[in-house]
């Protein structure tokens, strides 16, 4: 028996299954009679039962071969042919059995069975199915009617898809297509089947249909989403779909089925969605929705009425998954605006290469071995503390030397040295400095600045919400940033408002996240301190950080964990903290007091400038005041004539320098480092003012010719000069053939000519070291 063929042909009363709805309820007229005992048919009736799609199971099967017009004299016979048990497998072209034997020996395909029916026997009432095919009748005998309805379903529904699918695979008209899909739509609408797979068949249908047919216009495009728009409330679409609908975003992003159809589709994934891992084209589909509200007259005000809705009215947010799903796209929007900074990554450089600027691999000088021993841009002061044999040279190329702006002051706070100690530095540190660096600026094209605006945006809405701010500062811990996004003004820039909500709220689960997520990493609170690449402003976020990371502590009532805060910033941003303490910020200055209140400081000469450092404020030397009622024994440190050896945080100012030297006595002070601060010619004036100064660095700082010829005149006692990087020229330097005393110079990446080096060689005999890299004379 063939039953793989074409459909045969039929009776009178039978109507052609084309013309007949493709879910609806199969009934035979009332009265007909098949022959001396009637069969009647079941009727079909909404009854609200639901079933699960049968995809495999057991039952009794037998198959009759007969013309059509004796199929009622075989079928009132009480005796029909024996009845086989098989395991039978409704896969997506035909029926077929585990064991492919006797009466199922070869599979049905569904494009041979011409009708399905429910049959019941008055003589004796079995639970039948009647598969209608050409040449036969198939069978189906389950074991009560809830089995028997569950396949008869099962059934209708597997041969209707599979019709669709063939339909809808070579379409011709589009009118007539997009009737198929609406009826598509409507049988799985009110399919009495309960399943997953009822919804997501036609999807992926219309899914493959819009992949596989590009020349659709937009009508019809709109039209097809129209269509399947009831299908999408409770199911997420289909891969190929979310590309469909991502390519809508972008073409017509102010089309109405973006904000009629696509928005409860958005709503229900944000909701709903577990894992954007497992989908990723549904991030990308929520990424491009929101990017097209963007697009509208309203702009960022209908993204924000979106996030509203997707919160809810009340205080707190319904929805658990709606946070982290936003999140996630947020997070990967903003990483796809770098993606072209990242994939062209050469020698993947630091963080702060990017953002201090570095030279391109093909723009960068011929490699040269050096000798580097501290890579600190606090050569001189640290170098006092150390002795060669402690040292140990490790030989680097040029283009291996990293310039770090912020590095952390361990070495200076920890390892102590007696007050004048005669020894002498090893004055090659103070020459050692990296090759001259050009700016590397990060330009996004529009359309990824455009994304990148939208998407911090957002994350600004989100931090805005009380109940949505400790999960998200939790997410955002990590910081889930490439180092591209981190060197990017404009972003760390929009972003800063995030965290300064993150620093304003009163709650220890959101502002603790602003630390590292563990040791060795760095966290907010570096990253937007003075000194940190994210930091813009003069220290106000940090001080706001500061404030309530130390007030947890406080309150928590724990000595240990207030004091390991401290010793914290002790180690890593003592330098920010005394620079914001000078300009009269009160938390640092309350930051300094504790210090010294906690013995966190065990160097003398760092405890003698914090302590010039806050007597050089009114509110600085009032807590000052107090804190020496309760430690007498701070106020005998200064006057020992105060520190030898002074380093001024990065970003100080000529104004800070001379508010901290007109603070306390410095008569001792024989090292200074002025290093990548934004000092000028100007503070010469207060420098000569140190009788004993004879390391001075001004690495990176603006310090000119002006500068050079006073200090010339005053300071003859000098040793020790590094001006690499500063914009002296001719003019300033041959004013140093006046200082005798200087013994190592550091004119590297300066304008120096080389008539003007042999005249200096010339007229100072104790010139051992000499740095002259990147110069005309070297």
């Amino acid at each position: 028996m063939d039953r793989t063929g074409g459909s045969g042909g039929g009776s009178d009363r039978r109507q052609p299954e084309e013309s007949k709805p493709l879910l609806g309820e199969m009934s035979a007229p009332e009265g007909n009679k098949m022959g001396a005992a009637p069969c009647r048919r079941a009727l079909l009736h909404c009854n609200g039962m639901r079933y699960k799609l049968l995809q495999e199971g057991d039952i009794q099967v037998c198959v009759i071969r007969h013309p059509r017009t004796f199929l009622s004299k075989i079928l009132t016979s009480k005796f029909l042919r024996r009845w086989e048990p098989h395991h039978l497998t409704l896969a997506d072209n035909s029926v077929a059995s585990a064991t492919p034997t006797g009466y199922m020996e070869n599979s049905i395909s569904y494009s041979a069975i011409e009708d399905v029916q429910l049959l019941s026997w008055e003589n004796a009432p079995k639970y039948c199915l009647q598969l209608t095919i050409p040449g036969g009748t198939v069978l189906l005998q389950a074991a009560n009617s809830y089995l028997r309805d569950q396949w008869f379903h099962s059934l209708q529904w597997k041969k209707k898809i599979y019709k669709y699918k063939k339909v809808l695979s070579n379409p011709s008209r589009w009118e007539v297509v997009l009737k198929e899909i609406r009826t598509l739509v409507d049988m799985a609408l009110t399919s009495p089947l309960q399943d997953d797979s009822i919804h997501q068949a036609p999807l992926e249908i219309v899914s493959k249909l819009l992949s596989e047919n590009n020349n659709l216009t937009t009508q019809d495009q709109e039209s097809i989403i129209v269509a399947i728009a009831p299908l999408l409330e409770n199911n997420h679409p289909p891969p190929d779909l979310c590309e469909f609908f991502c390519k809508h975003c972008r073409e017509r992003p102010r089309s109405m089925v973006v904000i009629e159809v696509f928005t409860p589709v958005v709503q229900r994934i944000l909701k709903h969605n577990m894992d954007f891992g497992k989908c990723p084209r549904l991030r990308l589909f929520t990424q491009e929705y929101i990017l097209s509200l963007n697009e509208l007259n309203a702009g960022m005000e209908v993204v924000k009425k979106f996030i509203h809705s997707m919160h809810g009215p009340t205080g707190q947010c319904p929805h658990p998954r709606v946070l982290p799903n936003l999140v996630a796209v947020c997070l990967a929007a903003i990483y796809s605006c770098y993606e072209e900074f990242i994939n062209s990554r050469d020698n993947s450089p630091s963080l702060k290469e990017i953002r201090n600027g570095c030279q391109q691999q093909c723009d960068r000088k011929p490699n040269l071995p050096l000798r580097l021993l501290h890579t600190s841009p606090d050569l001189v002061s640290q170098e006092a503390t150390l002795t060669e044999s402690r040292l140990k040279p490790v030989i680097v190329t040029a283009n291996e030397i990293h310039v770090e702006v912020e590095r952390n002051n361990t070495a200076n706070q920890k390892m102590t040295a007696s007050v004048g100690n005669d020894s002498e530095p090893n004055l090659i540190d103070c020459l050692m400095v990296s090759p001259t660096c050009s700016t590397m600026s990060i330009e996004l094209s529009a359309q990824a600045d455009r994304i990148l605006g939208c998407y911090v945006e957002i994350l600004k809405m989100l931090s805005d919400y009380d109940d949505w701010r400790p999960a998200l500062a939790s997410l955002l811990q990590p910081i889930p940033f490439p180092k591209e996004a981190l060197a990017h003004e404009k972003f760390t820039k929009e972003l800063k408002y995030v965290i300064q909500r993150f620093a304003e709220d009163p709650r220890q689960e959101v502002h603790s996240c602003l630390l590292s997520v563990r040791a060795g990493k760095d966290g907010w609170f570096q990253l937007y301190s003075p000194g940190g690449v994210a930091c813009d402003d003069d220290g106000e976020l940090f001080a706001s950080m500061v404030r309530v990371c130390n007030n947890v502590h406080i309150l928590m009532g724990s000595c240990y964990k207030t004091k390991k805060f401290l010793l914290s910033l002790a180690e890593n941003k003592l330098g920010p903290c005394m620079l914001l303490a000078l300009r009269g910020n009160q938390t640092m200055v309350e930051i300094l007091c504790l210090m010294l209140e906690y013995n966190i400081i065990d160097n003398n000469d760092t405890q003698l400038q914090i302590i010039s450092t806050l007597e050089s404020t009114d509110v600085g030397k009032r807590m000052y005041e107090q804190l020496c009622e309760r430690q007498r024994e701070l106020k005998e440190l200064q006057r020992k004539g105060g520190p030898t050896r002074l380093t001024l945080p990065s970003k100080s100012t000529d104004a800070d320098l001379a508010r901290l030297l007109s603070s306390g006595s410095f008569g001792n002070l024989e090292n200074l480092s002025l290093a990548f601060t934004n000092v000028t010619s100007a503070c010469a004036e207060h420098l000569i003012k140190l009788p004993s100064l004879k390391q001075l660095n001004l690495w990176s700082t603006q310090f000119g010719d002006a500068g050079l010829r006073l200090l010339s005149e005053h300071l003859t006692m000098l040793q020790v000069l590094n001006l690499c990087e500063t914009p002296v020229t001719d003019a300033g330097l041959l004013a140093l053939s006046s200082m005798k005393s200087l013994c190592s110079l550091n004119m590297n990446s300066t304008k120096l000519s080389a008539d003007t080096y042999e005249d200096l060689k010339a007229k100072l005999p104790n010139l051992k070291e000499v740095d002259v890299r990147y110069t005309e004379a070297w």
